[in-house]
């Protein structure tokens, strides 16, 4: 392809600034031409600082997708837009990015499936943690079947103190939720990812509120409002699958605990088992002895992966951004992330009934 593909960016806030904007500006295949904010000093901004000399600059993202030049879109609005953002723009012949978590509900999150389908143009969920080192590497071992057959699972998105305070993460209407659907999301998809299970069968799970309503709360980020904090502190998830598998998943931003761990999944199979809570560990039996083995990922040498300093999200935006250019299958499918989304949804309604969901 001779001619650059041109990107949009809908949603110049937080996620775009430190992730989306400073790595696709590393790939010399693209061109970022128009941005777009409700706020459009922050679009003004990310334009001066990341676009070619005459980027546009939009407040209403309709205005931008009218403008057919735009090849790529790149969706990093509050949960509550994602679908009807990204469905507007596949239906205006542009690929979409769409930051994690794909939907605030699994309606949306299926139309938006559909969409892609209807469109014929490529739809992509910003779960860029399947690009780090550890994630590849444990990718490679299950599809080769070293684990043998996983039949449980644990995704872990845990923080000790570490509530996000700024943007709109506490508003319960544009998120959707809290630790569940934000950092909860990445531990679900990487588990589910490892396991190429997606058929989910029944869900139990349970939100709590209990920490949130702390005044001058210790916290990474400086103390929360309380009377801002409409979302759960914790959520944690049983999860039966349709294979019989069972997935544990527990996300907090705020907990009374040392175990703490982000975007990681604990694996059990028939022959092995695998976690990534102290680096990337195997567990097994050889000769009739138990043992443990860590990988040393510092050689690089697994798919999307040259040991060059990239990070997850430069990886990420590079095998997508290649993806459209070679006309290939970006590494996360809208199907798998719209199941992710269901489970998510699945959650927050057991919570609600205090009964188990059933899926057709």
């Amino acid at each position: 392809m001779s001619e650059k593909l041109k990107v949009a960016i809908v949603g110049c806030g937080g996620i775009a600034n430190g992730k989306h904007m400073p790595s696709l500006s590393k790939l010399e295949q693209i061109e970022m031409v128009a941005f777009c904010d409700i706020i459009v000093e922050k679009a003004e901004e990310a334009a001066a600082k990341f676009g070619v000399e005459d980027a546009k600059v939009y407040e209403d993202y309709k205005e931008l997708l009218a403008d057919s030049s735009i090849d790529v879109v790149h969706v990093c609005t509050p949960n509550s837009s994602h679908a009807e953002i990204s469905i507007a723009a596949l239906e205006s012949d542009k690929h979409v990015m769409c930051e994690k978590p794909m939907a605030k509900t699994s309606e949306e999150a299926k139309q938006m499936v559909e969409a892609a389908k209807r469109t014929g143009k490529k739809l992509t969920i910003g779960y860029n943690n399947r690009f780090r080192p550890d994630s590849l590497h444990l990718h490679n071992v299950t599809t080769r079947g070293d684990l043998g057959e996983v039949y449980y699972a644990k995704a872990h998105a845990i923080r000790r103190r570490a509530v996000p305070t700024w943007g709109v993460f506490l508003d319960e209407e544009k998120q959707g939720g809290g630790p569940l659907i934000d950092i909860g999301t990445h531990a679900l998809d990487l588990t589910l990812w490892m396991m190429d299970n997606y058929k989910p069968k029944a869900v139990l799970g349970t939100t709590y509120h209990k920490l949130g309503h702390m005044e001058n709360a210790a916290n990474a980020f400086g103390p929360w409002d309380p009377k801002e904090f409409k979302v759960e502190d914790s959520a944690f998830g049983f999860i039966t699958m349709e294979n019989g598998a069972t997935i544990v998943l527990e996300s907090s931003w705020a907990l009374n605990t040392l175990d703490v761990d982000e975007a990681k999944v604990s694996l059990s199979g028939t022959l092995a088992g695998a976690d990534m809570k102290d680096g990337l560990r195997i567990n097994g039996e050889e000769f009739s002895r138990l043992y443990t083995k860590k990988v040393d990922l510092g050689a690089g040498g697994v798919a999307f992966f040259d040991g060059k300093a990239e990070s997850d999200s430069d990886i990420e935006a590079r095998q997508w951004i290649d993806s459209i250019i070679n006309d290939t299958e970006p590494l996360v499918k809208p199907e798998q992330a719209f199941v992710v989304t269901q489970i998510l949804e699945a959650i927050y309604e057991s919570a609600k009934t205090g009964k188990a969901v059933y899926f057709d």
